[in-house]
């Protein structure tokens, strides 16, 4: 008997049993659809689960090593199923929003119907530089505020907070020190445009305004020092 008379018979063995030998999966491929139904199955369970000492429980669970790459990603996967439930403590959602660097785990909790949460996520620092915009737009003004302070957000966003007039005083002093205590690699022209748009900003503050009143910028001290005669003037008008 040749080989091509055993391969036939093989092949004639799987007909008579009905099993297509094309349609057979290997052991390895079988493993991956199993481990895949697994994954899907406790990711929905987790996602609509009320327990919330378990999704606690996940929320802290130690992350296996990056170089077991399928329990890596099963693990982020399961994460961002915790994140997404409402019955996930928000003690847990915050820490997940302030130590996570998985963008699908932020990205979830960035939509958290708690303003604590997504003003985790608007300060973390693994933030994609887009989510960060998006944050900056928040209808809370602590989240703005985060996503403003965050080292992701793009200087057009910056550019935008620091003209915003009702941005709070303690962001504005610091966007005010772009360039200069903070981020002093910073472009020179993108961050004297906002610490100028911050000096002619009408909720910046005294002390913020006689800071970059002796700034090195000529165009930022002279908006400063602008700023602060209108404070001296609106001081000297009569009580009515």
């Amino acid at each position: 008997m040749n080989a091509s008379d055993t391969v036939d018979e093989a092949d004639a063995e799987s007909s008579c049993d009905g099993t297509d030998p094309q349609a057979v999966l290997s052991t390895a491929e079988q493993s991956d659809v199993e481990a895949q139904e697994t994954l899907n199955v406790s990711y929905e369970r987790l996602r609509h689960s009320t327990d919330s000492t378990e999704l606690s429980d996940m929320a802290h669970a130690p992350l296996p090593d990056s170089s077991d790459q399928a329990a890596f990603s099963r693990s982020t996967a399961l994460l961002e199923a915790v994140a997404g439930n409402p019955n996930t403590p928000v003690e847990d959602r915050v820490f997940l929003a302030e130590r996570m660097p998985f963008p699908n785990v932020l990205v979830k909790l960035s939509t958290d119907s708690e303003a604590d949460v997504r003003a985790a996520v608007a300060g973390n620092a693994s933030d994609k530089n887009w989510l960060v915009g998006r944050l900056a737009k928040d209808a809370d003004a602590r989240v703005r505020s985060a996503a403003l302070q965050n080292p992701q957000a793009s200087w057009r966003i910056r550019l935008e907070g620091a003209q915003t007039q009702d941005l709070d005083a303690q962001t504005l002093a610091y966007l005010a020190t772009l360039g200069t205590e903070n981020e002093g690699d910073a472009p020179v022209i993108l961050a004297t445009m906002v610490r100028q748009a911050v000096a002619q900003n009408s909720g910046t503050d005294e002390r913020t305004l006689r800071t970059l009143s002796e700034d090195s910028q000529a165009e930022v001290a002279g908006a400063a020092r602008h700023s602060l005669q209108g404070l001296s003037k609106d001081a000297e008008k009569p009580e009515e």
